[in-house]
């Protein structure tokens, strides 16, 4: 890029720079984001096919959650890269939709591209989008569904929406209803209003066995054994201490050099280290504790001195794992154990070592009333057990969103379809060049059900016309059934799934269209280093030795 002073040409940007400016760049960026969207668009809905995804090591993954399809593709193009934040979005905040959201946004870009092709300015597209976002709102919350945290039978049905197509379907009456037990467990009040941390929910996975051996602990399960041979395998009425030192010697914060010069000098710096071990024990006998948890190493000696005592211990264990476990026995985490109380251990019905596979695990159970509980998966392979966890989480997530907000809407396709119809009377009470984006914004939440009915090998025109005709009929929960290919009311099925998943997926879905058809110029630095030729590689000579025909221009 260069300006003309006098004949003199005044280089702006570096050499080697890149720009595309105006309609050029717009439709390479939608290109882009178009590109991505169509990656996930096949995995939507309980029909939807699954991604093979191969790292660079090899490693394999097999999914068909949105999220994590995207995360693993190497992404380069940064408007792409903006149609993942999209998806990352979707997942911090309800956990489920990711999908929806991606394709969404792809679509709000392919139908603006009619618009700026009929030259309708980028910036009246966004206003219009964003007057028909600001609608959907108002629109979501004549269909919502009030639902409770009593209410089981409904947020199991949330928990089998979310699963389904997920590779779960086999047991997803099994699993739904440990989700709905775990997530209920974890429910706190925090100034009157319900809130669920899915983190207080573990999931630990364990290959072997069939996913029907799957089960809920409440309590807690840590993928640890006992540190000693001689210790107990079995604690009934567990009092736990929880410790995040080492029980260990002190080393000292100095460096500094003991010099011994006889024999009974050296016995006496080691027994002096052995009364140090002993007392850290003894401590900890003193509490009460018949079960040790240790977020660090325990040294030989004193695991000795805890196994005569009869003392089931465990170490390095996770930090996170140590908070929950405070959270499910009543424990307090002990930073010094020359200060350890009895009103720091937990209390559990049970501690026992077992045998899961081919591993051994410490099972906490018969915790009082625990806000933090253990999911077992078990699965026959070592992908089916990762498609699983993805599935659960998402269904834990949709779970306490719903119990947080109480709000619902049908699944299916029918919000979008009902939403889509509104919006076209909205759009046309609207005066000027926005109209047109928002009716193009209502044609767009009809990638939905079309993608749906795609997916399932269904005609996707014949089934969009029936769900318009039911719609316009008042039946504003008439979405697609996949298995049989007819328009059936979705409540009534149970296919259902919180109010969030939609708003949220609407809202990131247009801020991100909004942003992308914003930018008019694409200006992409060289990446080589200041006063490198362009074709350099940083730090000097190009990989091989000298290029071809010696010394580029400007390096002699």
């Amino acid at each position: 890029m260069a300006a003309q002073l006098g004949g003199q040409p005044i280089f702006i940007l570096r050499e080697g720079t890149e720009r595309s400016k105006g309609k050029e760049a717009q439709s390479s960026n939608i290109m882009a984001a178009k590109a991505v969207a169509n990656a996930v668009r096949t995995t939507l809905g309980p029909k939807g096919m699954d991604k093979m995804l191969v790292d660079s090591l090899g490693d394999v993954v097999i999914t068909n959650d949105g999220v994590t399809i995207l995360r693993e593709m190497d992404i380069e193009h940064p408007a792409a890269k903006m149609m993942v934040e999209v998806a990352k979005t979707q997942d911090d905040e309800v956990g489920d939709g990711t999908t929806t959201a991606a394709v969404l946004a792809g679509e709000l870009l392919k139908v603006a591209e009619d618009l700026i092709e009929q030259d309708v300015h980028s910036t009246i597209i966004a206003s219009g989008y964003r007057l028909a976002a600001e609608k959907t709102a108002e629109i979501l919350k004549t269909i919502e569904i009030s639902v409770t945290e009593d209410d089981e039978e409904m947020l199991e049905k949330i928990a089998i929406t979310a699963m389904t197509g997920k590779g779960a379907e086999s047991s997803k009456d099994k699993l739904s209803k440990l989700v709905v037990k775990a997530v209920k467990q974890v429910v706190e009040e925090e100034a009157g209003k319900k809130v669920v941390d899915i983190n207080n929910i573990k999931v630990e996975k364990k290959v072997g066995g069939s996913i029907e051996d799957s089960e809920l602990i409440e309590g807690m399960v840590i993928d640890k054994e006992r540190v000693h041979p001689n210790m107990p395998k079995v604690v009934k009425g567990a009092k736990i201490a929880l410790i995040s030192e080492a029980v260990e010697f002190k080393k000292t914060e100095v460096d500094a050099e003991i010099s011994i010069t006889s024999p009974d000098q050296l016995q006496l710096f080691l027994d002096q280290e052995e009364k140090m071990l002993k007392a850290m024990v003894d401590n900890i006998i003193d509490s009460g504790a018949n079960v040790v948890v240790c977020q660090k190493g325990i040294d030989d000696m004193a695991q000795h001195y805890l196994s005569k005592a009869g003392i089931l211990a465990i170490r390095r264990v996770k930090k996170s794992d140590i908070e929950k476990l405070s959270r499910a026995c009543g424990a307090s985490v002990i930073s010094n154990l020359d200060e350890i109380s009895e009103s720091d251990i937990g209390k559990a019905d049970l501690a026992e070592e077992k045998k899961i596979g081919v591993d051994n695990m410490l099972y906490i159970t018969g915790c009082d009333n625990p806000k933090a509980v253990s999911l077992v998966i078990r699965g026959g392979t070592e992908h089916v057990v990762d498609s699983l966890e993805r599935a659960l989480e998402d269904a834990l997530r949709v779970v306490g969103v719903a119990i947080e907000d109480e709000k619902l809407v049908a699944g299916g396709g029918s919000p979008e379809v009902e939403l889509s119809l509104r919006l076209r009377e909205y759009a046309a009470t609207l005066k000027g060049r926005e109209q047109l984006a928002a009716s193009k914004f209502a044609d767009a939440l009809e990638v939905i059900p079309r993608t749906l009915a795609e997916n399932a090998g269904l005609d996707p025109i014949d089934m969009l016309v029936e769900l318009r005709s039911q719609h316009e009929k008042g039946k504003k929960n008439a979405g697609l059934d996949v298995y049989t290919g007819t328009v059936i009311d979705m409540l009534e099925n149970g296919v259902v799934e919180p109010l969030r998943v939609k708003t949220q997926a609407i809202d990131s879905a247009t801020e991100s269209a909004v942003m992308i058809l914003r930018i008019d110029d694409v200006i992409a630095s060289s990446g080589g280093e200041p006063g490198m030729p362009p074709g350099m590689p940083p730090g000097g000579m190009p990989p091989g030795g000298m290029p071809p025909g010696g010394m580029p221009p400007g390096m002699m």
